[in-house]
């Protein structure tokens, strides 16, 4: 029997125990599952950047087309962010946010950071959050060549890396329909004023009250098709190689870096898999991981956020590391590593967050328990996740959502 085994025989004879006898053994049979390397658990507070977190736990973008036509957030995601820092999470970040009024929303009802006017609407949204204790990170995403939603191309071609058409198609729950068209290939003016959009953006989300930015390198947007070697057939300084293919996402970190307070947070998201295909990969495996990875957080990451559908997986084949530890092995020692996919299942808890990971993000099992680390650090039951519930037909924001924070998620 290993460790996991040992350990998650342990709860389970004290859950029953605890159950039995109202007693008080649920936690330590908790704290035995999500126990982290050198003795750490999820619920022992860390920092990032210059700011303490009271556990290892936060929420992970989702991305819930509920704002404002034009792009601003509203009343109803004030709500919705602040269940979560209600419940326990010690830091939040939001859905995916257009970085620019040309070609970087993917969503209609998608929120921006593009302008004063949506800067100003984020604020009713981080004061709610701020309100509770908890830090909160904007993320910015340009959608690339899986746009499909942006009004303000009028049917014009979006732009990517190269002229190459994603597969699959559009997500209904996102308000989308058919086959994605194939995008134009930007051009190295283009890729500058891109650049310079997730500067403004930057910008804008301090003055909207944010702690810190999230750049999207992952899930097939834009800075992820740079990265992958299907998507991105460029022959020039940001095509071919790992080392070229990587400088695009280097050069928007590292501009984001050096246009904001050294104490506000930058991270950046990366995967391997796309939301279209969780079979993609780079093709020069855990090569192509060394030179991203120690680019990206030389570039003056704060902190890299992995993402796959399954975080407790090899990334590179059956004997190699997990994304989140080959992120930790190659970028620089000072870089947070933040692991997510499929952590907040029970079998996932079993086998142990990767050994890499300094930090965890949840996704849909927040959505079914916003209060999750609180019921998981007093031992409760955790929801079962119901896609129905939350992502059909439309991701927008189901009013179940917006309890107040008394309220159960089951009521």
């Amino acid at each position: 029997m290993n460790t996991f085994e040992a350990c998650f025989e342990m709860a389970n004879v004290l859950s029953f125990y605890s159950q039995a006898t109202d007693s008080a053994y649920a936690e330590p049979a908790v704290n035995c599952l999500i126990r982290l390397p050198g003795g750490v658990t999820l619920f022992d507070g860390t920092t990032l950047n210059e700011l303490s977190l009271d556990n290892r736990v936060g929420l992970a973008p989702m991305t819930r087309v509920s704002a404002t036509d034009d792009g601003r957030a509203t009343a109803e995601m004030a709500q919705y962010y602040q269940r979560f820092a209600d419940g326990g999470f010690s830091f939040l970040i939001t859905e995916g946010t257009y970085p620019d009024n040309a070609y970087s929303q993917g969503y209609l009802n998608q929120p921006g950071l593009a302008t004063d006017a949506q800067a100003a609407a984020w604020q009713q949204v981080t004061e709610a959050v701020h309100d509770a204790g908890v830090p909160i990170f904007a993320q910015l995403m340009h959608a690339g060549a899986q746009s499909q939603g942006n009004p303000h191309i009028d049917g014009e071609q979006t732009i990517a890396p190269s002229a190459v058409q994603p597969d699959g198609q559009k997500a209904e729950a996102y308000g989308g329909s058919g086959d994605f068209p194939t995008p134009k290939a930007a051009t190295v003016d283009e890729l500058a004023d891109i650049r310079d959009g997730f500067v403004t953006s930057a910008q804008n989300a301090i003055e909207a009250g944010f702690d810190g930015v999230e750049i999207h390198g992952a899930n097939g947007y834009l800075l992820h098709e740079f990265l992958s070697g299907e998507f991105n057939q460029r022959d020039d300084e940001y095509g071919g190689v790992p080392a070229n293919r990587v400088r695009y996402p280097q050069e928007v970190v590292a501009a984001v870096v050096e246009a904001t307070p050294a104490d506000f947070v930058v991270g950046i998201r990366v995967s391997q898999s796309t939301a279209l295909d969780e079979d993609h990969l780079w093709p020069e495996g855990e090569d192509a991981a060394a030179v991203f990875f120690e680019e990206l957080s030389t570039a003056g990451a704060d902190y890299i956020h992995v993402t796959e559908p399954d975080a407790t997986t090899p990334a590179f084949g059956d004997d190699g590391p997990t994304l989140a530890e080959a992120a930790a092995t190659y970028a620089a020692d000072e870089t947070v590593i933040i692991d997510n996919g499929g952590l907040g299942a029970p079998d996932a808890a079993r086998e142990k967050v990767d050994a890499g990971a300094d930090l965890v993000t949840l996704a849909t099992s927040a959505l079914a328990n916003p209060d999750w680390p609180e019921k998981v650090s007093k031992g409760e039951e955790l929801t079962a996740f119901d896609p129905a519930e939350f992502l059909a037909p439309s991701a927008e924001l189901s009013e179940h959502e917006l309890q107040t924070s008394g309220a159960s998620a089951d009521d």
